[in-house]
């Protein structure tokens, strides 16, 4: 038994370092920051919860928390929509539909700095690729990057165009597992393509449904990547229209050298997506149907 034991420690002892040294230990050292004056250079000095308090009146912070807000609560249906439609389309028998599903799936694979400067370039007001699309119909160039008003929406075309392929992919999965013989029977019965889907298919891929938006909100409340590409010279511009969570956290740790102040936002953000992922299970348990019957 204790050989067993041994063994089992053993392979476990990858898995249990990677969590203490990357996980656990990083987690608890950001909590005790969060309660400190930390700027790096000097030795963390225990202010209790003022930056707690200097977070909550902190008019830029909240701004923050209203981009990243945004930019969830429209990205997360965005995407999926966007992946579930694209996987609809692909289901069907056509010719050369492998190349269809790779050229869409493609942009998944591509590293999102590589996404952002490309995306940089069809943005451009002056000479991208977007704009001159848009002279085609004659319609006035637009600032994309540069209006306040067009950044955030910017940015969610940048991140849904790279996401869609992965959404698909697990939605033709979901698809696929949809029973056939329920399409036949309700056909026998007369139901539309529209009922076929809302009665049926929606339900049926209802746990594909859940797990990307669970990923989809953890993702967004944590956007950072494209952001920071975009906005590299000047964070968050134009006039903090782009500045998000963690766009911020980073801005205050390594630009601001603000690290206590950074450990509060990043336990609060710890904090949040927490309670949020709990509260979509528990959504989750009354009203998406699970074959098993649970």
């Amino acid at each position: 038994m204790r050989k067993a034991r041994g063994f089992t420690l053993l392979f476990l002892s990858p898995w249990l370092i990677g969590f203490l040294g990357l996980m656990l230990v990083p987690l608890l050292v950001a909590l005790y920051w969060s309660f400190t004056n930390y700027d790096v250079f000097q030795a963390p000095q225990w202010v209790g919860l003022q930056n707690y308090i200097a977070i909550i009146h902190d008019p830029i912070f909240w701004q923050s928390v209203g981009n990243t807000l945004y930019i969830t609560v429209i990205g997360v249906p965005t995407g999926i929509i966007a992946g579930l439609g694209t996987a609809l389309l692909l289901e069907k028998p056509i010719r050369g539909m492998g190349f269809y599903r790779a050229a869409i799936f493609l942009p998944t694979i591509v590293p999102p700095v590589a996404v952002a400067i490309v995306w940089l370039w069809i943005l451009n007001p002056d000479y991208g690729l977007l704009n001159a699309i848009l002279g085609v119909f004659h319609i006035r160039p637009l600032g994309w990057l540069n209006d306040p008003h067009l950044a955030k929406v910017s940015l969610l075309m940048m991140v849904v165009w790279g996401m869609t392929g992965q959404i698909m992919i697990v939605m033709l999965a979901g698809l696929k597992d949809v029973p056939v013989e329920l399409y036949e029977a309700a056909m026998i019965d007369g139901a539309s393509s529209w009922n076929r889907f809302r009665k049926i298919t929606l339900p049926m891929i209802g746990p594909v449904i859940f797990y990307e938006v669970v990923v989809g909100v953890i993702f967004y409340l944590q956007f950072f990547t494209q952001a920071f590409v975009v906005t590299a010279n000047n964070l968050g511009e134009p006039v903090n229209s782009t500045l998000f969570y963690a766009l911020y956290l980073y801005q205050n740790a390594f630009d601001f050298q603000k690290m206590g102040y950074a450990a509060a936002m990043a336990f609060i953000l710890f904090i949040v997506i927490v309670i949020v992922t709990m509260l979509l299970f528990w959504i989750n348990r009354r009203v998406v149907f699970y074959g098993g019957g649970e």
